[in-house]
């Protein structure tokens, strides 16, 4: 059987939110155990141009969720870019998690060549073929920022590691 866009992208970006998701446990569990209100994590950042975590959560959603939404047509929700607390980012990869299990393979399955268009700074767009929109920006893009997320937490003392980052859940398993 080849590969196809949905087998190469539906599990990738599923797999990558999990493991995000079990690093903001994981973050919660620390602050208890540290005993601190683990929202403090929500406004960190690695640096002070940098993007906090709750940015780096809402854009690790997005380039999941607008990534399979536009090779696949299907119009992905819109979520309010609001979350202040942990459990608001956590129901936010939920959410997006959900969306992702509703999209059958069959609505981006064979488009490879379609043409996909798509913002890249304020009044600008560039075009792509879905698979290399796919292969080259919409999943780098998840990853920087689920990447992105797991470093200020672990920068800020949250007991992370390879593991937790490539299989989540399963790391203590």
């Amino acid at each position: 059987m080849s590969i196809t866009l949905s087998s190469a992208s539906l599990p990738v970006f599923k797999s990558v939110l999990r493991n995000l998701d079990h690093c903001l446990d994981k973050a919660i569990a620390n602050a208890e155990a540290r005993k601190f209100d683990a929202n403090v994590f929500v406004g960190m950042r690695l640096a002070p141009d940098m993007l906090p975590l709750s940015s780096q959560v809402r854009i690790a959603c997005d380039a999941s969720k607008l990534g399979i939404a536009r090779v696949s047509g299907l119009e992905a929700p819109k979520f309010d870019d609001n979350e202040t607390t942990m459990p608001e980012l956590k129901q936010r990869i939920h959410r997006t998690l959900a969306w992702l299990d509703t999209v059958p393979g069959s609505a981006i399955d064979g488009k490879e060549e379609v043409d996909v268009t798509f913002p890249v700074g304020k009044d600008r767009t560039r075009t792509m073929k879905a698979e290399a929109y796919l292969k080259h920006w919409a999943m780098p893009n998840a990853f920087f920022h689920v990447t992105t997320a797991y470093a200020i937490l672990r920068h800020n003392g949250v007991d992370l590691g390879k593991q937790d980052y490539l299989v989540g859940a399963s790391a203590a398993a």
